[in-house]
């Protein structure tokens, strides 16, 4: 015959582990829903092209980063998300979970536009930097083009030391 104490312990240590993972599993859940919604940085600065400005948020953590513009639906006709990089490197995007078209500009230190692309939603397909950058800025597609913004093209902004 089993020990009372022991059997009552056991089930009590049970029902505990079985709570912790039932806590566990709802707040794996949690974050998992907050993966799949749009996120919206705190950060905000207006950039420049000439005579164009532009209203960005500043993505500067890795989490950040990955999320960037995913899972939104729509976005201001001169709004967009610029990412800051630690340091310069080559940097590639694609277009997973994003729902809307872009266009991405790889911009060097100085706010000289290296390269553009256009980026398809819901996409796997690397957009990369042709050198090294450590800014990439995001905006609706056909923006850069719109505006006549071409590699060489220097923006002007706080990051690139010519604040607006």
């Amino acid at each position: 015959m089993a020990n009372p104490d022991i059997v009552s312990q056991t089930r009590r240590a049970r029902a505990l582990l079985a709570a912790l993972a039932l806590s566990a599993l709802c707040l794996s859940a949690r974050a998992g829903d907050a993966a799949d919604g749009p996120q919206r940085l705190q950060t905000r600065i207006t950039l420049g092209a000439g005579m164009y400005n532009m209203q960005v948020e500043v993505a500067l953590t890795p989490q950040e980063h990955a999320i960037g513009l995913m899972h939104r639906t729509s976005m201001g006709a001169n709004e967009g998300m610029l990412f800051v990089f630690e340091r310069a490197g080559v940097q590639c995007f694609w277009m997973k979970n994003t729902l809307i078209p872009l266009a991405v500009a790889f911009v060097a230190d100085d706010g000289t536009v290296v390269n553009l692309d256009e980026m398809k939603p819901q996409t796997l397909a690397s957009h990369c930097s042709t050198q090294p950058v450590r800014y990439v800025l995001e905006m609706n597609t056909g923006w850069f083009k719109k505006k006549g913004v071409q590699p060489g093209h220097k923006l002007s902004g706080a990051p690139f030391g010519t604040p607006r």
